[in-house]
């Protein structure tokens, strides 16, 4: 069955418009898939073979994304097109939900070898196939599960916007060098503001050296698994060359070592099954805020700028942008106090009449034990009562920490047979002289809790969260000019299709007019390819093979892409 976008993540995603794939697109999809299966065939995991065409995806052309989510259906997967970066923990939600996002945008032709851009062929050349191994599936859907509860800080989030700009400048390659010099300059001014390294900078890391570059088997034998080395001609076949190190698994190692995105890896980590990905992922989980609670977790999600989820040991989750917390003297939780509208939830579903639409302002509550030592989520409801925290009555709550709670009760709200919130009227929040809440401000919605358990970034109810501000889909759609250049791809494209029995005369109708562009190595290795095929036209084949000659000699960065492209018509048969 096919995969559902969940609301809040469709503002990230595009309409395919798959028609609007210029032929120019398909040949560089073309080249680089016929590339990768010659030089990867042997190198890859064996489910990169059968994976491709299990996951809807063809050598021949584009993949629609529709029907890539339909076949990738069958491994309890889906997938969705997205416009370009996305943020990290949007897309690590995709995959927490078993959906792989899948960037609509395909490289240009002068960047067919590499792109720091997200691509096509990057997601679904690289990603999808390999997710037919089930043991490396529910990798990646746990790798999501965990890394979008990932924290980032806020200098963090600046510098992903800046990259991200910068990507996209390259990509487009409209940039002017000003431009792309200043797009450089803001990148290392965010950076400079960076300190230290945040759980979503780790994680990040574990990500790259795994999903994104990850070998699997052994340091002298390695195969690659890895979407990074699948989608690059030249990274994934340069996987054997003693210069490219590489470093048996260890998640300690690889979260210590950064990466480069604009830059070939010099050094990749090879895992011995998925099985011992799968126990890393879960070490380093047990590092992270979401597992371990507390007020260092607290001040991440203060620190972070962004909507982050507090959890309480009585199961509350409160979801907002967080102010720095109240503390005692020896560095406990005493205070929370969001600064924007907050959200509150059990059990990842928010309460009726708690959305941000009713905590708009903000949201305050004490943390910590009463003045006794009682932890309020361990009572009972007779217990409750007896606490004096009955509905219409005045009471007082006096925290250990100083905290004085006092005014009318409305509610107190229950949940699996304890307490999680105290609604109040009429209240006064003090802490010795400083007072917290006033009763002109509004009711008061106490939350529950000993202790703060876990934090984690996005908001514990996602639909209902998000759902309020997003529309119900995104009106983008991927778009692209056809140039008369891709008029000639596309005659030669229907050419290898049909096969039409004047075929030569064809394409040399074609070389004609090809001859207004004579840089263009792809479309004549295109011809090339067809010639190998058919009989009585060695002058001409042997004609454009000459430019292509040339070609190589004044332009050297056609030099390899030329040959491999050769070398691969000699090899492979044009028969479907």
């Amino acid at each position: 069955m096919a995969k559902k976008i969940p609301a809040h993540l469709r503002q990230y995603t595009v309409k395919q418009n798959y028609a609007s794939y210029t032929p120019i697109n398909h040949a560089v999809w073309r080249y680089v898939m016929r590339q990768n299966h010659e030089t990867l065939k042997d190198l890859a995991h064996e489910a990169y073979t059968d994976g491709l065409k299990a996951s809807g995806i063809s050598i021949e052309q584009i993949p629609d994304v529709a029907e890539m989510n339909e076949k990738l259906g069958q491994f309890g997967l889906g997938a969705a097109t997205i416009d370009g970066f996305i943020p990290g923990v949007a897309f690590f939600d995709f995959q927490s939900h078993g959906i792989l996002p899948v960037v609509a945008e395909i490289r240009k032709l002068e960047n067919i070898q590499y792109t720091p851009a997200p691509d096509m062929l990057h997601e679904a050349a690289g990603h999808a196939p390999i997710l037919a191994d089930q043991t490396y599936a529910s990798y990646v859907k746990r790798f999501g599960e965990i890394g979008k509860k990932a924290i980032a800080t806020k200098e963090e989030h600046d510098v992903f916007e800046a990259v991200r700009a910068y990507s996209n400048l390259l990509e487009k390659g409209s940039a002017t060098g000003e431009q792309l010099a200043e797009a450089q300059q803001e990148i290392a001014a965010r950076e400079a503001l960076v300190k230290g390294e945040s759980e979503a900078e780790l994680i990040g890391r574990l990500y790259w050296w795994t999903v994104e570059y990850g070998l699997i088997g052994t340091v002298e034998n390695p195969k690659i698994y890895g979407a990074g080395l699948l989608s690059s001609v030249e990274e994934g076949g340069n996987i054997l060359d003693p210069k490219v190190k590489k470093i048996p698994y260890d998640v300690e190692k690889v979260v210590r070592t950064g990466f480069d995105i604009t830059k070939p890896q010099p050094q990749l980590f090879v895992c011995r099954t998925f099985e011992e990905l799968m126990e890393g992922l879960e070490e380093f989980a047990d590092t992270m805020a979401f597992r371990k609670g507390g007020a260092e977790s607290v001040d991440k999600a203060a620190a972070s700028g962004n909507t982050a989820t507090i959890e309480f040991s009585s199961g509350l989750q409160v979801s907002g942008i967080w102010n720095e917390s109240r503390k005692d003297a020896e560095g406990n939780v005493i205070y929370l106090q969001s600064k924007a509208p907050t959200a509150l939830a059990y059990g990842e579903v928010e309460l009726p009449e708690h959305s941000k639409t009713v905590h708009a302002d903000g949201y305050g509550t004490p943390a910590g034990r009463l003045a006794d030592g009682t932890a309020l989520e361990e009572l009972s409801v007779e217990e409750i009562k007896a606490l004096g925290l009955k509905e219409g009555e005045d009471t007082e709550l006096r925290f250990a920490s100083g905290i004085t709670v006092s005014g009318k009760v409305e509610k107190v709200l229950f949940r699996d047979g304890r307490p999680i919130l105290v609604q109040w009227k009429n209240t006064l929040v003090t802490n010795g002289e400083i007072r917290l809440f006033e009763p002109e401000w509004g009711d008061y919605d106490m939350a529950v809790g000993a202790e703060v358990v876990s934090v984690y970034a996005g908001a514990a109810d996602g639909e209902a969260y998000y759902g309020e501000d997003l529309p119900a889909q995104s009106d983008l759609a991927h778009e692209q000019d056809e140039t008369m250049l891709d008029s000639l791809y596309g005659r030669v494209r229907e050419v290898r299709n049909q096969m039409p029995a004047d075929t030569v005369r064809q394409l040399v109708n074609i070389y004609e007019e090809l001859k207004e562009y004579p840089d263009d190595w792809l479309l004549r290795l295109e011809i090339v390819e067809i010639l190998e095929e058919v009989r009585g036209a060695d002058d001409f084949l042997q004609l454009i093979k000459n430019e292509l000659e040339t070609l190589q000699e004044t332009k050297k960065e056609y030099r390899k892409l030329i040959a491999n492209g050769l070398k691969a018509a000699e090899k492979i048969s044009l028969k479907k």
